[in-house]
């Protein structure tokens, strides 16, 4: 994996979240529960500048990665989820971390925030063809699975985002069956990329992100990145995945990104970075072959998509 440490990163490849955001924006992103869960975030202390990313990826502005988002629980519309998710309650929140484990536990979101932090910045492809480069900050997912001793069992791990139509206008629309749910096999969910992320930009995750923790998975496409999770189970079968039960010819259960395997409705080969005009070739598994193409030794990529 390719590391660049502080002093290896040009000051502008990362913009200070404070640059961005002032108090009446992170009042319209969340009220007084995201005010306060800023602050106590603020109080964190996590370290910078780790990277997968080649010189010339810039990351997106706080405008471009708050305001161009897929979260269906607030509607279809990329503009829905920062215009409707700020009534979503992030406190109180807890994370179930159950199945195939030696030691289940319910984790407080605040329990979780707790664990040693880290900015990455990682690409993200949506398979829509539309692409981001987006500093996380988060922890590995596998530091925490590990604390849970899976067993023998656990050759999956599903994932289930929070169900709650009161404050998640989107789910009436009646598009997918919730509550939404993903999958990885257990070798991807404890590979180093495999990221946590409870905020971005240096500070507290918005809500129309996957407020207040969820997965990122940078070498697939973004439909896997489950957000708002609420439950992580271990398990012997792989997990159904709401893509796929909506549209199984459309989106395998792999989901990484390959330029070779098209959507049956349009071409993957290349992608628009948002805020660009022009589009790039799109790169296999997102730019991150060299760190997981041997998850995938010795199967078809066009079959198992």
């Amino acid at each position: 994996m390719l590391i660049r440490h502080p002093e290896d990163i040009a000051p502008s490849e990362i913009t200070p979240l404070r640059t961005y955001l002032n108090r009446r924006q992170f009042m319209l992103a969340g009220a007084a529960g995201l005010l306060m869960a800023s602050d106590a975030f603020a109080a964190l202390s996590f370290k910078k500048g780790i990277s997968a990313l080649a010189a010339n990826d810039k990351p997106n502005s706080l405008n471009d990665i708050t305001h161009y988002n897929n979260y269906y629980e607030f509607g279809s519309d990329k503009a829905d989820p920062a215009q409707y998710a700020g009534v979503l309650k992030t406190r109180p929140w807890n994370v179930v971390v159950d199945g195939a484990v030696e030691k289940p536990r319910a984790f407080d979101i605040d329990t979780l925030l707790r664990m040693p932090l880290e900015e990455r910045i990682y690409r993200h492809r949506c398979v829509e063809g539309w692409s981001m480069v987006i500093p996380w900050v988060g922890f590995p997912l596998a530091a925490l699975l590990k604390q849970m001793k899976p067993t023998s069992k656990a050759r999956y791990v599903a994932f289930e985002t929070l169900s709650r139509p009161s404050e998640m206008p989107g789910m009436a629309e009646g598009l997918l069956a919730w509550p939404y749910r993903e999958g990885l096999r257990i070798d991807e969910a404890m590979h180093p990329l495999t990221l946590l992320a409870v905020g971005l930009y240096g500070n507290v995750l918005p809500n129309q992100n996957g407020a207040p923790i969820r997965l990122v998975v940078p070498w697939k496409y973004g439909f896997k990145s489950i957000k708002s999770i609420v439950r992580i189970h271990l398990t012997d079968t792989p997990p159904q995945t709401s893509w796929n039960l909506a549209a199984p010819n459309e989106y395998g259960f792999y989901s990484n990104v390959n330029p070779g395997v098209d959507h049956p409705r349009w071409s993957q080969a290349t992608e628009r970075r948002i805020g660009e005009f022009l589009r790039r070739p799109t790169l296999m598994f997102n730019g991150y072959g060299g760190q997981v193409a041997s998850l995938y030794q010795g199967m078809d990529l066009r079959k198992n998509f």
